[in-house]
């Protein structure tokens, strides 16, 4: 398991662009046959991609979580973002076609995943964060999730959220997660931007050409960073910074939040002329 410790934003401004992409970014989550499991100190989340060819994966415990089995303590949010693929939970299957969801409830012991073409895999991405309470496992469609349709196209920010883990949604006692689709000819997420100071929030991108790129925004409003973004990558956002996206192309990408509360309009906004 990979270690992500918090860093404060004081430091941030110290950090060249390879410190910036080793603290930060997020690659090589998609490894033939593997689990990549990464631990941000960050609300504790844990990111992780599960991509299965020819054999199941097992969720196995490791010695940083400190306990008997993987979810004793936690929940997790599952997105495939592949073909069609399966997670066992407790000896239940549940198929997951690419953009499905499902949430697995703090207690779930046995959880396994497998792709049901090897020659074209499932890949698996989840978001995993410390739980008070069991909530039900449940699956969801992304034609069954809540919808918000935004943007305009003058300001090439056309775009679908789709909330799938939320409280109008699935169930969960911190974990908050869904997907923004982005139209054709909208390269714009989040923007005018904002910040939310209670909770962090992890970005997958995929859906990307391997020739285009997503320029992500992020740092102080006034000590803004970049980190140039290819597919299938992730980021880790801290609380205290903004987060924002602007791509060679549109794409589509995943955020998971963590923190203090789950109310999806509890932001900061950021005005235009702040930005530095």
């Amino acid at each position: 398991m990979d270690i992500r410790y918090a860093i404060h934003p004081e430091q941030m401004k110290g950090l060249d662009t390879s410190k910036i992409r080793s603290h930060f970014l997020i690659e090589g989550l998609f490894k033939k046959n593997e689990m990549t499991l990464i631990y941000s100190h960050m609300d504790r989340i844990i990111v992780g991609g599960v991509c299965p060819y020819d054999k199941g994966l097992e969720l196995k415990v490791t010695k940083e979580l400190g306990v008997e089995f993987f979810l004793q303590r936690r929940e997790m949010g599952i997105i495939n973002i592949g073909s069609k693929g399966v997670v066992s939970v407790e000896g239940k299957e549940y198929l997951l076609e690419k953009k499905d969801c499902l949430y697995l409830g703090m207690g779930s012991k046995e959880v396994s995943f497998k792709s049901l073409d090897p020659n074209d895999p499932a890949k698996f991405y989840f978001n995993s964060t410390p739980a008070h309470r069991s909530y039900p496992t449940v699956i969801l469609s992304k034609k069954d999730a809540q919808s918000l349709h935004l943007g305009t196209p003058e300001k090439a920010n056309v775009r679908t959220i789709y909330q799938f883990i939320h409280p109008k949604g699935l169930k969960s006692c911190q974990l908050v997660m869904g997907m923004t689709v982005l139209e054709p000819n909208s390269i714009w997420n989040t923007m005018p931007c904002h910040m939310h100071d209670r909770r962090i929030e992890v970005y997958l991108y995929f859906d990307l050409p391997d020739d285009s790129v997503v320029f992500h925004l992020f740092g102080e409003p006034r000590e803004t960073r970049h980190l140039i973004v290819r597919n299938e990558q992730a980021v880790l956002s801290p609380s205290w910074s903004i987060h924002s996206g602007v791509g060679t192309t549109n794409y589509t990408f995943i955020w998971g939040m963590a923190g203090e509360n789950q109310t999806f309009t509890d932001m900061d906004d950021i005005p235009m002329s702040e930005l530095r």
